[in-house]
């Protein structure tokens, strides 16, 4: 037993980054932007939680996430902007519920909203901003 903690010890610093993984993955909220696989040009995206900010792409087939609050305020809200080089430009609100809120894009990345397209539609409303130029 005693070889065990001399093989786990060294492990014991990333046992902070395990926990605050399994807190976003299990606890918080989640809102998930799937990009369907017959798309053809990349998407840029930006999300907006609460001013905590960050930018990235998505291929077709992919897809990007982030996590919402567990107590959300009033004040609470979550934006993801989308868009590629031929026009195309999107925003949506979202209201993250537990344990995913799903988004799926078509293949010319609008909103899939069609029945079974797993979208869920109720959880999303225009942007706040008003805007869908990031």
């Amino acid at each position: 037993m005693k070889w065990l903690w001399i093989l786990l010890l060294p492990l014991l610093p990333l046992l902070p980054l395990l926990l605050i993984a399994l807190w976003n993955i299990i606890v918080l909220p989640t809102a998930t932007v799937h990009y369907s696989k017959e798309g053809v040009l990349e998407l840029r995206y930006i999300w907006n939680v609460q001013h905590r900010i960050y930018k990235g792409r998505m291929q077709p087939g992919g897809g990007t996430h982030d996590n919402g609050f567990l107590f959300p305020d009033d004040k609470f809200f979550m934006e993801i902007y989308w868009w590629n080089d031929n026009g195309l430009r999107h925003c949506v609100n979202i209201t993250p519920k537990w344990p995913n809120t799903h988004i799926y894009l078509d293949a010319n990345g609008d909103i899939d909203h069609s029945e079974g397209s797993g979208t869920d539609s109720d959880r999303l409303k225009q942007c706040i901003t008003d805007t869908a130029n990031p």
